[in-house]
């Protein structure tokens, strides 16, 4: 696959996980990614266990493929560094609170100032403006606010499950900073100009909610669960035990799934019942339960092998990242003692190469902290004597 932004440079100055895997996804897609870090430990993703061989898992999975510098953006003549790193480079992305970013300089209105054509990406909890904009968060509190925790329960008594997902962090901040970027450096392509990305995981959460209360933003009145399809209630779409305690889901949403669905379990005199409200849907769910628990799962999956069903195993993760389509794929690469997850973002040029493509190259090591600091600093045009010298003064590590 081919590598759109080589020679774009972006500089990473946020910490944690939604900006760790945007910045990662840029990097899979050529990027010169920068992480500038606090020289005292620098981001706290390295340290987060789980640990292995003394390494937080998620510093080497999350920040592989990128360049380390330290710097420390409180110390006297650490504005002066950074404007020469940024006056170089195409993106910035930070992740500190409106408040903070303010007080560093490293705000939209502060950098772009001194750098028009920069692309200034913040990632914060709630936006730049707003009551909560200052207020610190985390996924689970953000997902509380956006209404999405109250989506999983079958009646308004049951508690709220803890996601096992962080929903806002990924899906509402890196993916939607990754589009957001992604846009910015098509403008800048065509005007030199840069760009002010507000990301807000609050608002990312909160756009989840078009599909689960449509009814509701089109019609208002009360949001009842009920409308939805994938509550788990309709037969059509759900998950079911098999006779050896393994699981198979259905997604035979349209009604030509769920004609081969119930064909495939010698039913078909259940397709009518597809949509059937009530007491009818209780007892066809039961009836489909019972009809699934009769057999082992690979007894299902060989009988509906090339039935267009929409029918498939609830794999374990081992199952999931051994899957024989996901090696077909080259999704998952085998990286010095680890496994990573490609960026599910792809882009050639030739579609022949998009269709069929090469193996990709190895996914390079974290960088340890502050590893390339000499070398991206003599890039920028810092002698070893003014190095040196900010060396002394604590401004790097």
């Amino acid at each position: 696959m081919s590598q759109p932004l080589l020679g774009v440079t972006v500089l990473d100055l946020t910490r944690l996980l939604p900006g760790a895997i945007c910045t990662l996804a840029l990097a899979d897609l050529g990027a010169d990614v920068i992480k500038v870090e606090d020289p005292r430990g620098g981001d706290p993703l390295r340290h987060m266990p789980p640990a292995v061989n003394g390494r937080g898992v998620y510093d080497r999975l999350f920040n592989r493929d990128k360049r380390s510098v330290t710097l420390d953006l409180r110390a006297p003549g650490a504005r002066d560094v950074l404007d020469t790193l940024a006056a170089k480079a195409d993106v910035l992305v930070e992740s500190f609170r409106p408040k903070t970013a303010r007080r560093l300089g490293l705000d939209a209105v502060s950098l772009r100032t001194r750098h028009p054509r920069l692309i200034h990406c913040a990632i914060t909890g709630f936006g730049q403006t707003g009551p909560y904009a200052d207020r610190p968060g985390h996924d689970i509190n953000f997902v509380a606010l956006a209404g999405l925790l109250a989506l999983d329960r079958t009646s308004p008594d049951d508690p709220p499950r803890m996601p096992r997902m962080l929903i806002a962090d990924v899906g509402g901040g890196a993916m939607s900073a990754v589009a957001g970027i992604l846009a910015a450096l098509f403008a800048q392509a065509r005007t030199g100009q840069g760009s002010t990305i507000d990301i807000s995981m609050h608002e990312g959460a909160l756009s989840w909610l078009a599909f689960p209360a449509a009814r509701w933003l089109v019609q208002g009145g009360e949001f009842d669960a009920a409308d939805l399809p994938i509550t788990g209630r309709e037969a059509c779409y759900n998950v079911y035990r098999t006779a050896d305690g393994r699981y198979l889901a259905l997604g035979a949403l349209e009604p030509k799934f769920w004609a081969e669905f119930c064909a495939g379990i010698g039913r078909s005199d259940l397709i009518p019942l597809q949509h059937a409200t009530g007491d009818a849907q209780a007892r066809l769910l039961s009836e489909v339960q019972s009809i699934i628990a009769s057999r082992s799962r690979d007894e299902w999956l060989r009988l509906f092998a090339d039935v267009e069903a929409c029918l498939v195993p609830v794999n374990t993760v081992a199952e999931a990242l051994a899957d024989p389509h996901i090696a077909a794929r080259r999704a998952v690469l085998p990286a010095r003692g680890a496994t990573v997850i490609r960026s599910p973002i792809r882009v050639a040029t030739d579609p022949a190469v998009a269709l069929d493509p090469p193996e990709p190259p190895a996914p390079g090591e974290p960088p340890v902290l502050g590893a390339h600091t000499d070398l991206v600093l003599e890039q920028a045009g810092f002698d070893p004597g003014a190095r040196a010298r900010l060396r002394s003064d604590g401004v790097i590590g």
